[in-house]
């Protein structure tokens, strides 16, 4: 199963849609996942255009409209694996600890984030942290990213900048 992974895109308070680079590897996916702080459920239905299997999480900044549609928080099984879909808050630093508290009974194999608009692919305690960092905003990071996951028999995750 091949992943594509967004964060943070702040549309249309950013940019005005998903950057037309990740839009056209995402059509290759079998599932993508949004992190939370879409800002406009519009992203969904430009994510859902290419691919048929979206799930997403509210972020903090997303408004009324968006959190009455999504979960703060979900569980995806993808064959033996589980994934934790969370966005996170609080300060960036903290944001290992937090995801690790909230998903402490959940048996996750990875936990997707976002929040923090800076990448991380690490493995701490045999959790798969993964943030693919902000595809339309580079206040907080040098560049832009997104993520590719691939699910075999075994979880391999990659950030693509862009």
């Amino acid at each position: 199963m091949r992943i594509g992974v967004i964060s943070d895109t702040h549309i249309p308070d950013r940019v005005n849609t998903i950057p037309a680079v990740i839009l056209e590897d995402f059509k290759n996916t079998d599932m993508i996942i949004h992190a939370g702080d879409l800002v406009h459920l519009i992203v969904l239905d430009e994510l859902g255009r290419i691919c048929k299997n979206v799930k997403a999480v509210w972020g903090n900044m997303d408004p009324y409209e968006v959190r009455k549609n999504l979960p703060e928080k979900e569980i995806i099984p993808v064959g033996k694996f589980r994934i934790g879909l969370m966005h996170g808050y609080g300060h960036p630093n903290q944001l290992i600890s937090l995801l690790s508290s909230e998903f402490k009974n959940d048996n996750v194999d990875m936990i997707i984030f976002g929040h923090s608009h800076q990448s991380l692919n690490e493995t701490r305690e045999g959790i798969i942290f993964f943030n693919p960092g902000s595809a339309t905003d580079k206040i907080f990071a040098p560049y832009n990213s997104y993520g590719i996951i691939e699910i075999n028999d075994k979880i391999e995750a990659k950030i693509i900048k862009c």
